[in-house]
């Protein structure tokens, strides 16, 4: 049976940090539709707010 909270070696992610976290927020219809027609949505989602939280903190 395959792990429910996923393996960090099957994601882009150092192998050091676990994805045992979740985080729910709301988004439009349109925005939802999107993600979810993306190849890997959960990675896409994570790469885009990595990439959000770069760029805040060279500010």
């Amino acid at each position: 049976m395959p792990n429910p909270k996923g393996n960090p070696q099957n994601f882009e992610n150092p192998p050091s940090k676990e994805l045992s976290e979740q985080l729910s927020f709301r988004v439009t219809k349109e925005m939802k539709e999107e993600v979810k027609a993306k190849e890997d949505p959960p990675e896409f989602c994570r790469r885009a707010i990595q990439k959000a939280l770069d760029e805040d903190a060279q500010k």
